[in-house]
């Protein structure tokens, strides 16, 4: 017969080390900050898809070399893509069995994501510039 040994640490002592508790609420603010910006952001969107329905490329071009219109489709694709990057994040994260494999697929998400945000953007700018 074995005799348990009586910790004299509180439980808060034993789990400390073990993992924040805190870790991913930073996480969890960004993902719902993005949401809620993404909501005016994608309304202003599809009304400015509808307005522009029947202009063609010239009317959308010089739509475009307004600096405010510039502005926020920038920001719009800036915050899209970190909400998606953010939410395949989780999804890798609670899909995905190891850590090694984890990291490699987290890396080629943000790679992927800040990859096409940043071609986006320059897209962007050059039609803008280009009218």
């Amino acid at each position: 017969m074995t005799l348990k040994r009586a910790s004299l640490r509180s439980p808060l002592g034993q789990a400390r080390g073990l993992g924040s508790a805190k870790e991913g609420v930073h996480h969890w603010w960004a993902q719902r900050v993005t949401a809620v910006a993404l909501v005016p952001l994608s309304i202003w969107l599809v009304a400015t898809l509808v307005r522009l329905s029947n202009t063609g490329y010239a009317g959308f071009v010089s739509w475009f070399s307004n600096p405010i219109h510039v502005t926020v489709m920038i920001l719009l694709l800036g915050v899209s893509f970190h909400h998606a990057q953010l939410g395949v994040q989780v999804v890798v994260e609670d899909y995905i069995p190891g850590h090694g494999p984890r990291i490699v697929v987290n890396m080629l998400v943000n790679f992927v994501c800040y990859a096409l945000a940043a071609l986006s953007i320059v897209s962007i700018l050059i039609v803008a510039f280009k009218g």
